[in-house]
């Protein structure tokens, strides 16, 4: 029995509609994107809106036209929003712990010797509470330090490891243009 393959032409015939229909959807949701970039970013302060150039916004849009991009932000924000709660909790701990602390000292002591005791405690506690704080803060930061990795290694534009507050302004404006951009509805073309 002989199958007759198709010839390259026949087979281009047959990709080809459905390629040409793929080509018009992420074109479509290319325009979409980056004339919503644009407006978004004419609502940003002026000092932001000169670090965002149109090519930014540009390469921008066209990560977007596939959606896993939007999921890889959604995780992030996820992972950002779980870290959060953990070190909120930590910290909560240790004011618990202090309160704690301060009840024990004062069992047993006269009413009079109270405010003594609770204020030996207090300044025991907030340099406690600093260092805890700086802790917490530089485990924030080496998240937010992995997050922009990801994003970078994931190919988004305007993303890269920086501890420059400027810097990390911009690419919070950026997420948050993003997580507004998966809301949206396409229109129809």
């Amino acid at each position: 029995m002989v199958v007759a393959l198709p010839t390259a032409m026949e087979m281009v015939e047959e990709v080809t509609p459905d390629d040409t229909e793929l080509a018009k959807e992420v074109q479509v949701r290319y325009e979409f994107y980056l004339g919503q970039l644009k407006a978004m970013l004419a609502d940003i302060p002026r000092k932001y809106q000169k670090k965002i150039s149109i090519e930014l916004c540009s390469n921008l849009a066209h990560c977007l036209t596939n959606s896993i991009n939007f999921e890889i932000v959604k995780g992030l924000m996820d992972i950002q929003h779980v870290t959060e709660k953990y070190l909120i909790h930590l910290r909560q701990k240790v004011t618990d712990k202090q309160l704690s602390e301060t009840a024990k000292a004062l069992e047993g002591v006269p009413p009079s010797e109270h405010e003594s005791i609770r204020s030996s405690m207090a300044g025991k506690h907030r340099k406690q509470l600093i260092d805890v704080d700086m802790k917490l803060v530089k485990q924030l930061d080496q998240k937010v330090a992995e997050q922009q990795e990801t994003l970078e290694k994931a190919g988004f534009p305007g993303f890269y490891v920086t501890m420059s507050s400027a810097e990390i302004k911009v690419q919070i404006f950026l997420l948050d243009f993003i997580l507004r951009l998966s809301k949206m509805e396409i229109p129809d073309s």
